[in-house]
């Protein structure tokens, strides 16, 4: 049976369970994910950050359109 078929089969309040986690789970991975991150030592370092290519961003001349 597909994992569609299992979720058609719960009963409405099973399907408002299962929304609600999802909706709570995407909703609080980007706040949790920077304190983990921090927690196991995964944040870059100054070094890190000064190895990365530099951007340059070149303005736009809209006199040309």
């Amino acid at each position: 049976m597909s994992l569609w078929k299992s979720y058609q089969n719960l009963s409405p309040k099973s399907k408002l369970a299962v929304g609600a986690t999802l909706l709570f789970w995407g909703a609080t991975g980007p706040y949790l994910s920077d304190k983990l991150g921090e927690a196991f030592g995964y944040n870059p370092t100054e070094a890190d950050k000064a190895a990365l290519p530099k951007i340059h961003i070149v303005p736009r001349d809209d006199s040309k359109r």
